[in-house]
C-alpha cells in the first residue's frame, strides 16, 4: 500500500514540474523580446531542418525516377539509332547486305538496372531487375555503350541472373577493327579492366590501339559493339597471337545496362543441334 502511494506522488510531483515549467517558459517567451526572439528562432530552425529533410528525400525519390526515365529514353535511342545505321549500310551495299537487313528485327532491346554486381571473385555475376514479365531469357546479352557485361543464365518473374564477362567461365567471339580476324575472348582473371583475344592467325596485321569489337559470329551479341583496344601481344606455341586488351567498360560502375535479346535464338539453337524439320 505505501508503495502504491510512493508510485503515485511520485506521478503527480512530475506533473506538477513539467506544468511549472510549460508555464515558465510561456512566461519568459512574453515577458522579454530579446528572448522571445531566440526561442522563436531556435523552433523555426528545427520546423526548417525537419522541413529541408523531408524535401531532400522527396528530390532523392524525383532524381531515380528521373534517371530511370531517362536511362529508357538512352536505350530507346540507341535501337532507332543501331536500326537507322543498318539500314543505311544495307543501301549502301546493295543486295550483298540482303542477309543482315534482317538484323535489327532479331533483336529486341530492354533498358535494365544492375541490382547487385560482384567484380572480386573468379566467377563473378550481376543480380538485374527485369525478368521473364519483361521478355528476358536465359542466353540473352547484356550491353553497355562501352561493352559487354555479361550473360543472362536463369530469370525469374521480375529478376535475372546473369554470368559476368569477369567469370573464368565467360567467353565471346570478338574481332579486330571492323574487317580483321575474329577469336573467343575472354578475361584475364586478373585485372578488372583485361581481357585476352586468342586465336589470331600470324598473318593477321594489327597495332597497339585498334579497337576491338564484337564480332556477330555469336547468336547472343549483335556484330560491332566496341569492347576494349589493343595493348600488347604474345605468339602461341609459334602458331597464333594472344592478344591483350584494355577494356573500355570499367564494370565497379556499370548501373544502367542494355539486355539484347535474340528473337531468333531458339531456331539458330535448334539448326546447330540438328533438329531441323524433315
Amino acid at each position: 500500500m505505501q508503495r502504491r502511494r510512493t508510485i503515485t506522488g511520485t506521478l503527480i510531483n512530475t506533473a506538477v514540474f513539467i506544468l511549472l515549467e510549460i508555464a515558465a517558459l510561456g512566461m519568459l517567451r512574453h515577458g522579454n523580446g530579446l528572448q522571445d526572439f531566440f526561442i522563436t528562432k531556435a523552433a523555426h530552425g528545427f520546423l526548417g531542418n525537419v522541413w529541408g529533410l523531408t524535401e531532400t528525400i522527396k528530390g532523392y525519390a524525383s532524381l531515380r525516377k528521373e534517371n530511370d526515365r531517362l536511362a529508357e529514353e538512352v536505350f530507346r535511342l540507341t535501337e532507332v539509332l543501331t536500326r537507322l545505321e543498318n539500314e543505311v549500310g544495307n543501301n549502301a551495299a546493295g543486295d550483298s547486305a540482303a542477309f543482315a537487313s534482317g538484323l535489327p528485327g532479331r533483336y529486341e532491346f530492354i533498358p535494365a538496372e544492375v541490382l547487385k554486381n560482384s567484380v572480386n571473385k573468379q566467377h563473378n555475376y550481376l543480380i538485374i531487375g527485369k525478368g521473364s514479365e519483361d521478355g528476358v531469357t536465359p542466353q540473352t546479352g547484356i550491353i553497355t555503350s562501352r561493352g559487354v557485361i555479361g550473360i543472362v543464365d536463369a530469370v525469374s518473374k521480375h529478376y535475372s541472373y546473369a554470368i559476368s564477362f569477369l567469370n573464368s567461365d565467360s567467353s565471346i567471339s570478338a574481332r579486330i577493327g571492323k574487317d580483321g580476324s575474329s577469336g573467343p575472348m575472354s578475361w584475364d582473371g586478373k585485372g578488372m579492366g583485361n581481357a585476352l583475344l586468342r586465336e589470331i592467325p600470324l598473318q593477321m596485321k594489327f597495332e597497339e590501339g585498334d579497337t576491338v569489337y564484337t564480332s556477330g559470329f555469336s547468336s547472343i551479341f549483335p556484330p560491332d559493339i566496341p569492347i576494349g583496344r589493343i595493348t600488347g601481344s604474345r605468339i602461341v606455341n609459334g602458331a597464333t597471337y594472344e592478344i591483350n586488351v584494355s577494356l573500355f567498360q570499367d564494370f565497379s560502375a556499370v548501373r544502367y545496362v542494355c539486355l539484347v535479346r535474340n528473337r531468333e535464338l531458339d531456331e539458330i539453337l535448334s539448326l546447330e543441334k540438328g533438329d531441323t524439320e524433315e
